[in-house]
């Protein structure tokens, strides 16, 4: 008989497994496209401050939460505690919910910087797509997490 080395339905990962795993894979895709929406906001001259203020705030806050998030399970910090499968879909909801957000101001402001410099209206582009990009990743993230929860 063959020994199966896959984790049991509804149990969370720790180290390499999160690179293996459906809903943690998306660790790094989030980090990613998270982080090109905040280098590509920060690259600008912020104008208006209230909007892409919020898009800052959000881009950054899901940056530092999804690494820190990142490491508890490669470290496998989450194994004491039977909450960290609700945690997870929590935090990627909000998530979610944050960057729909932050994509719709940029893309409302990204439509009156038209008539503006072209790089920065080409940069504004390229953070809404990155936004809504991250937007369905942690969209995702959470769908899966929530599956993971109703199991574990």
């Amino acid at each position: 008989m063959a020994a199966t080395t896959a984790q049991p339905m509804g149990s969370l990962p720790s180290g390499l497994g999160i690179c293996t795993t459906a809903p943690d894979i998306f660790y790094i895709p989030e980090l990613v496209f998270g982080g090109l929406v905040w280098i590509l906001v920060a690259s600008t001259h912020v104008a208006p401050p209230n909007p892409l203020g919020w898009v800052m705030f959000v881009s950054v806050f899901c940056f530092v939460m999804t690494f820190l998030w990142m490491i508890i399970f490669a470290a496998g910090g989450h194994k004491n505690s039977s909450h960290w499968a609700a945690a997870d879909f929590a935090y990627h909801g909000l998530a979610a919910l944050f960057f729909l957000s932050a994509g719709v101001d940029l893309a409302i402001v990204t439509v009156g910087a038209k008539g503006g410099e072209i790089k920065i209206y080409r940069t504004y582009i390229s953070a809404v797509v990155f936004a809504f990009v991250a937007t369905l990743l942690y969209f995702i993230h959470a769908i899966l997490s929530a599956i993971r929860w109703k199991y574990f």
